[in-house]
């Protein structure tokens, strides 16, 4: 009996990757985890724990990763602390400003890393992750591994219009979370070198979620 398809997407802010993923999992039945809430859900717990998200020990020793329920659910997609839905306060200027700084402490990745792989290998039906070290550090040996990009202006752009706010704004704070994730020192963001680069600048999302389908039916044959 064949494992179920797992499909691992990396990507920048504002690449398109969270709307491919969902439509990609939607089209092909499978599961859909969305590994940013997660850490921007351990962000809110620590922000609502009193925890200095600059001191490291800190932020190491309040983080439990057993609070963090995402839903796998690709048509309602959301995230629970400890049974509270926090879908829509963590996508706030408070925790967006924070969760570089708590997703860089290694404990906090060693916690989420080994609860997305749970989750990835508990899925029965197959899966669709996505984040930013997907297929370099959680799931290197995913049989499709995607990098979804765009230049910045572009995703400047697309994440200005979802949250409606300022696109040049937004183009800096997305240019210092760029930053913040490509250099930092644990599972760095980073394109896996078998994975393949899919840039969306000049694309349409039907287009994007086409090809990367048929990067997945070659996979299933």
């Amino acid at each position: 009996m064949s494992q179920p398809l797992v499909i691992a997407i990396d990507g920048p802010s504002g690449s398109g990757k969270s709307s491919v993923s969902r439509a990609v999992a939607t089209q092909l039945g499978l599961d859909y985890l969305d590994t940013g809430s997660m850490y921007r859900a351990m962000t809110w717990y620590l922000q609502n724990m009193g925890a200095d998200l600059s001191d490291v020990s800190q932020v190491a020793q309040l983080a439990n990763a057993q609070v963090i329920q995402p839903s796998i659910d690709p048509s309602e997609p959301g995230i629970r602390v400890a049974g509270q839905d926090v879908s829509l306060p963590i996508r706030g200027t408070e925790v967006t400003q924070g969760v570089s700084a708590v997703s860089a402490v290694p404990k906090v990745r060693d916690l989420m890393v080994n609860l997305q792989r749970e989750i990835v290998s508990n899925s029965k039906i197959g899966i669709v992750v996505e984040g930013r070290d997907i297929c370099s550090v959680v799931l290197p040996n995913a049989p499709v591994k995607i990098f979804i990009t765009a230049d910045p202006a572009a995703r400047a752009t697309r994440r200005a219009k979802e949250v409606d706010a300022d696109v040049t704004t937004t183009e800096q704070n997305l240019a210092q979370r760029d930053l913040a994730d490509s250099t930092r020192a644990v599972s760095p963001l980073e394109i896996a070198p078998d994975a393949t680069v899919i840039d969306t600048t000049h694309m349409d999302l039907t287009d994007v979620i086409a090809k990367v389908i048929d990067l997945a039916q070659v996979y299933r044959g």
